[in-house]
């Protein structure tokens, strides 16, 4: 894999000897979680997974467990099946159901590893971000209802701090993706470029993105493990590593090139309200609110040795997982109970390319060109 980005030398940290471990995964059957099991099971581990089993298979190799993180009794059972050396936790949102977990396992395992977002920084997106930002108010007793997904992520990494004082390994990804995303984002442009066509393309070919893989989140969680190392990393990835341009130009390529680009630039899709990072997946205008929305900072990552593939590879694999045997299914099936997103709808696709071409030609939106 190539370096993220910084200098060579920041990049030269000590090799991280592999070494057979047992690891329980709270998930482990979608996307993130999936991928870590997968990169433990490479580095022949010993793999524990603990989910509902209404999702998605687990991958041959592990011991799956079947049980609810919100049942006691469930939980209980759990932390007799350890112990382990590490506990990586993919799905906690609610602080008070986390805390439950950490509380059941505290004895069972050296670090949690729980995944976080850079969400629970309150500058982010308006302003760039570390790992010094302030985080949102937060509670560990936190239910459901008490504040937004930043506010609740830091609740949950608050019950994780105090249940393993000094063992807690946070990480804080930005926008992951890869094969076996669900998030339907860049998977949306994927399946989009597919159909071929004028396509809208959001603000400019130059506008900058950060992007990082899931294989890559993964493969440096378990490094840290390995490394018995505590804290918090934001990962985010390579600052700028891709551009609008190149990000789209790829999806198109891995699609057969039927798909035309047109640039429709912030003014304009805002003027029609398009819904920020939702109805056209990741756009949102640089500027104001979400000046900074790709400049989260990932050095402290890449210091301790944090690699990132380049985004055009994870673009070609994910194609690879879309587009092969029930891959869309699995993309844009529905599994979550989260609600269903608005993504832009063919007619309104067509009413943006108008009012760009209009834009373009000095013609009012409404003149027939």
């Amino acid at each position: 894999m190539l370096c993220c980005g910084l200098s060579p030398a920041l990049c030269q940290v000590p090799s991280v000897q592999t070494r057979r471990m047992k690891l329980l995964v709270i998930g482990g059957s979608v996307f993130l979680g999936r991928t870590f099991v997968q990169e433990a099971l490479q580095r022949g581990w010993e793999v524990t997974t603990f989910n509902r089993g209404m999702s998605q298979a687990d991958l041959d190799g592990v011991q799956a467990l079947r049980g609810d993180r919100e049942d006691e009794a469930d939980l209980a059972r759990l932390a007799g099946s350890g112990p382990w050396d590490a506990i990586v936790d993919v799905c906690g949102y609610v602080p008070h159901v986390v805390g439950a977990s950490v509380a059941a396992l505290s004895a069972s395992a050296s670090t949690y590893l729980f995944i976080s977002s850079v969400n629970a920084r309150p500058d982010w997106p308006a302003e760039p971000v570390d790992e010094n930002a302030p985080r949102h108010d937060g509670s560990p007793q936190a239910g459901p209802d008490d504040g937004d997904y930043g506010r609740l992520k830091v609740g949950c990494e608050m019950a994780v701090e105090e249940g393993f004082p000094g063992r807690a390994l946070i990480l804080e990804p930005g926008l992951i993706i890869g094969p076996q995303d669900r998030s339907r984002r860049a998977t949306w442009w994927l399946r989009r470029a597919a159909q071929g066509g004028r396509m809208v393309a959001p603000g400019a070919p130059t506008d900058v993105m950060q992007l990082i893989d899931a294989r890559d989140v993964a493969a440096f969680g378990l490094d840290r493990i390995e490394a018995e190392d505590a804290g918090t990393y934001l990962v985010t990835g390579t600052p700028a590593n891709t551009t609008w341009g190149d990000f789209l130009a790829a999806c198109v390529t891995e699609t057969g090139g039927g798909a035309e680009l047109v640039w429709v630039g912030d003014d304009i899709l805002t003027e029609h309200e398009v819904a920020i990072w939702t109805e056209l997946p990741l756009w949102a205008p640089q500027r104001d609110a979400t000046a900074a929305v790709w400049q989260a900072s990932s050095a402290k990552a890449i210091a301790a040795g944090l690699t990132c593939r380049p985004v055009d590879e994870s673009v070609h694999d994910t194609a690879a997982w879309l587009f092969g045997p029930s891959g869309l299914d699995e993309a844009f099936g529905e599994y979550r109970a989260f609600g269903k997103v608005e993504t832009l709808t063919p007619e309104r696709e067509q009413t943006l390319l108008k009012a760009a071409a209009a834009a373009r030609s000095g013609a009012e939106p409404g003149v027939q060109l």
